[in-house]
């Protein structure tokens, strides 16, 4: 970090963590630790709301949709209590309109999962303004497709005939899809 930058970052470098995916959520605060930042790691909307209140953090990577709540309800709390807050959404439900409701609400980036530790700290520490490098190795098209899959058969609870009907796909393609590893 260069002095430049140091000037509109807060001095502290607490953060909160919010997801509810206890292996993602481990892995980017070991990593985040590792980058300098004191990381508070919670899986619950209700958990963060605490943390907001008794103590909130210069930075708050936060998962958009969570089992008891929505992330963009973090964000509202953290800006009321630390408006320095800088707020990166982090979400496996990708789209237009909640990356617009993301940044309304004061997040100053929003991006898909799975996002990887740098990209993560390169967002909580870019300059107001600034517009993001193109990714060094971008998701392939194949596999972009298969996370959106794998992510609607989660919400499907595992349910084959639903998730190809909310895909429009037939069940028996869906089958074979899920049945093959992840593409690169």
């Amino acid at each position: 970090m260069n002095d430049e930058t140091k000037l509109d970052l807060p001095a502290d470098h607490s953060l909160l963590l919010l997801d509810d995916d206890a292996a993602f959520r481990t892995r980017l605060g070991r990593a985040l630790t590792a980058r300098g930042f004191v990381v508070s790691a919670v899986a619950t909307v209700a958990d963060a709301l605490d943390i907001s209140r008794l103590n909130p953090p210069a930075f708050a990577v936060l998962d958009m949709r969570l089992e008891d709540g929505n992330g963009l309800d973090v964000v509202n709390d953290l800006h009321k209590r630390r408006p320095d807050c800088r707020v990166i959404m982090l979400t496996g439900y990708g789209n237009i309109a909640t990356a617009v409701a993301a940044v309304k609400a004061g997040a100053v980036d929003y991006l898909a999962k799975p996002a990887d530790a740098d990209d993560v700290v390169k967002a909580l520490l870019a300059l107001p303004g600034s517009a993001p490098n193109p990714p060094d190795n971008p998701m392939s098209a194949d596999r972009v497709r298969w996370e959106h899959i794998q992510r609607v058969y989660e919400l499907c609870n595992h349910n084959v005939s639903e998730t190809a009907r909310r895909l429009n796909m037939h069940r028996r393609t869906l089958q074979r899809i899920l049945a093959k590893r992840a593409p690169h």
